[in-house]
């Protein structure tokens, strides 16, 4: 058995040897591809795999089609908008990601976004505190339930909206639930988003539903910047010179937006949502773990496709 890992953006040494361990000591070799500058070298490494794990690489069909042995691959993060599912499932080989595993590190990167925002990017000038005020969770799973206990150690109010989760879980976790993603936004003073890019998603962050938020508001995105309607953001931003976005993805048109709208937006100049080293390590290692799971016993509990 082969597994590959192939990363542009390589993991820390402390989880590739972890990796490295938990591969070999199944009995399996490890393969290494890191900083890698053409698919070429992609295409070539995944030829004889059996595994592939992968951070933000994308795993196209035409990576696929390369992968003549490959039974899984292990998306090292929550998302798996980098792997090409149908692709995937026409060969037979399960695709999975690693949830949970980075949550914490984007929880605290969202509440520090939100203080961030509070106090003006931290310029001269007096800002507000979060204590005391709402903070809506769109989207309440791993990441959204992270927020949420954090925040509740500002003194905020929780509330969320998933169709998923019951009001009487959210109730449990001190959280109030609301019936509808619009009750979710007139009653936020921040709002934290965290829902996947889906064909349903996309743009569905949009004017309308922005404009329903109180004075003073703030959108914060830690999810995808596929699910903002970024049009609409320019409009919303130019109608309503009171409200904020902060993002952790960079908007297509981030630019202009910083050009607009100053202090007003902010967006981290790469995705650092998952970039801390406890994060690194955690992900790779569950993702070596899955992918021997896999291989030897047939374990796809996290399979996506």
């Amino acid at each position: 058995m082969k597994v590959l890992v192939a990363t542009e953006k390589p993991f820390a040494k402390a989880a590739i040897d972890g990796i490295r361990s938990i591969v070999e000591g199944a009995g399996a070799t490890l393969a290494l591809l890191e900083k890698y500058d053409n698919v070429e070298a992609l295409y070539a490494a995944v030829a004889d795999a059996d595994a592939l794990i992968v951070r933000s690489d994308k795993v196209t069909k035409e990576v696929i089609a390369h992968a003549k042995q490959l039974k899984v691959v292990v998306r090292a993060g929550a998302g798996y908008d980098n792997l090409d599912l149908a692709a995937c499932t026409e060969r037979g080989i399960i695709a999975m990601n690693t949830p949970g595993q980075n949550s914490n590190a984007v929880a605290e990167l969202a509440l520090g976004m939100m203080v961030f925002m509070a106090r003006n990017e931290f310029h001269a000038g007096t800002g507000s505190e979060l204590k005391g005020k709402t903070l809506g969770i769109h989207a309440y799973g791993n990441v959204g339930r992270l927020v949420a206990n954090i925040a509740k150690g500002f003194g905020m109010h929780i509330i969320a909206f998933d169709p998923f989760v019951t009001a009487e879980k959210m109730a449990e976790e001190g959280v109030e639930a609301v019936a509808t993603v619009e009750e979710l936004y007139s009653k936020s003073n921040y709002v934290s988003l965290h829902i996947p890019a889906t064909e349903q998603t996309k743009k569905s962050i949009n004017y309308d539903l922005l404009n329903r938020m109180p004075k003073g508001g703030c959108l914060v995105n830690t999810a995808r910047k596929e699910v903002i309607h970024e049009e609409d953001m320019v409009r919303l931003l130019t109608d309503r010179e009171d409200l904020k976005y902060v993002t952790d993805i960079a908007a297509g048109n981030q630019a202009e937006l910083n050009e607009k709208f100053g202090l007003r937006v902010f967006a981290t100049p790469k995705k650092m949502g998952a970039e801390t080293a406890e994060a690194n390590i955690n992900a790779g290692l569950a993702a070596a773990t899955q992918s021997i799971g896999y291989l030897k016993d047939g374990i796809d509990k996290f399979r996506v496709n």
